[in-house]
């Protein structure tokens, strides 16, 4: 499933997280794997603890860092897809127009 700025995406339950210095360690419990965030990164993965519009996630990061509207969308929709693929969020159905 392609993720857009109108997706709802959340973590998954199948996963345990620590913020360590601004930075988060993941453990994916059925792959037994690590996985590291950044401190933007971070900062995306706590706002994933709940369903999440992306559009709104990236809204928040502009607000939180100075960085350009259109390089900020690409750089959350990336981490996005990443972490779907490694199955630690899931993508829910987007909302009704």
């Amino acid at each position: 499933m392609s993720i857009s700025r109108n997706s709802i995406v959340v973590a998954t339950d199948s996963q345990v997280s620590c913020v360590l210095d601004a930075e988060t360690v993941i453990l994916h419990f059925n792959k037994g794997v690590y996985f590291g965030l950044d401190e933007v990164g971070t900062s995306i993965w706590q706002k994933l603890q709940q369903p999440q519009v992306v559009g709104r996630i990236r809204d928040a990061i502009l607000q939180e860092y100075d960085v350009d509207e259109e390089q900020c969308e690409q750089d959350v929709l990336r981490l996005l897809n990443q972490l779907h693929d490694e199955g630690l969020i899931e993508v829910r159905s987007e909302p009704a127009s």
